[in-house]
């Protein structure tokens, strides 16, 4: 059975207002409020389920995910997950970690909510229902409101409302994605913790920023020690670089608002700069995407035939 007019008006119909911290109750208000809407549960078999392309986690403990099989080998899926129709079977929504486990404990068939869902919708509440968790890593935390504020075109008090956070704790959060390349691998990696990339995310320089990423791991610095190195670095007075931006800052923001317009996704442009001694350090050009056919999509805009 569908709820076409649940999504319809988006989130806020199936989401609660966020009052109640993740975690606490046993029956989501994501659950709960589909469940009524749908009309019941129902049981499907497990290979007609393919799993979610806009999953925003990426990583599933080993540890957990034993323990979630040996649960359910014991007492079943205690909590539906959510699909949508999908050709002649199901797309998951929301639920990786019990399908997974759920095939590890060898079940044929799992109990479901069907849905009726854009993809819009299944990024909306894959994302939601993964943020509202508190399971996941930062950096798979800071893309998730990353993507929340660029696809649905939301302020960071809007994010921190839809998941149930606060503004402050989001905000904090999505400094993560500034972070270099390398240190972001650190962090999925799980080589430095939360606590240090916070830290990380507060230094203005890269260059200290990756540096001091290393020296936390060879020295194996604790979040205080780390957290005293950097307020030594913000109490020394630095010299000014001298270099050169090759695009204003004014006309870097009217770049960005017109690429954004024309790719219709998030678009983040790291200006050339020209150093003191003349040599020229590189720019970046970040364009995102959420799926195979948002890049397909992309690819049509720049004029790239799929081969």
């Amino acid at each position: 059975m569908s709820i076409k007019h649940g999504l319809g008006r988006g989130l806020g119909a199936l989401i609660s207002n966020g009052s109640t911290p993740a975690g606490i109750t046993t029956t989501p208000p994501l659950i709960a409020a589909a469940k009524k809407q749908a009309g019941g549960v129902n049981k499907v078999p497990l290979q007609k389920i393919r799993k979610n392309p806009f999953q925003p986690r990426r990583t599933f403990p080993e540890e957990a995910m034993t323990d979630l099989t040996e649960s359910i080998k014991k007492r079943g899926v205690l909590q539906p997950l959510l699909v949508r129709p999908f050709g002649d079977g199901y797309e998951l929504i929301a639920g990786e970690r019990r399908l997974r486990a759920s095939a590890a404990a060898g079940l044929s068939e799992v109990p479901v909510i069907i849905m009726e869902a854009s993809d819009n919708d299944s990024l909306e509440v894959a994302l939601v229902e993964n943020l509202q968790r508190e399971d996941l890593n930062i950096l798979e935390e800071a893309e998730g409101y990353e993507v929340l504020s660029s696809k649905f075109n939301l302020t960071q008090e809007q994010v921190a409302a839809r998941v149930g956070k606060a503004r402050a704790s989001v905000a904090n959060i999505m400094r993560i994605m500034a972070l270099p390349a390398e240190v972001k691998q650190l962090i999925a990696t799980n080589q430095i913790s939360a606590g240090h990339a916070k830290l990380l995310a507060g230094i203005e320089i890269k260059d200290e920023q990756t540096s001091l990423a290393k020296r936390t791991i060879k020295e194996n610095l604790s979040v205080r020690n780390l957290e005293k190195i950097v307020q030594k670095l913000r109490r020394v007075p630095r010299k000014p670089r001298a270099m050169k931006t090759d695009i204003p800052e004014t006309h870097l923001a009217y770049l960005s608002d017109r690429l954004h317009k024309h790719f219709g996704t998030s678009i983040r442009i790291t200006p050339c700069k020209t150093l003191a001694n003349g040599k020229k350090q590189r720019g970046i050009l970040e364009i995102d995407f959420y799926s195979t056919e948002d890049l397909n999509r992309i690819l049509d805009v720049l004029g790239i035939a799929e081969e």
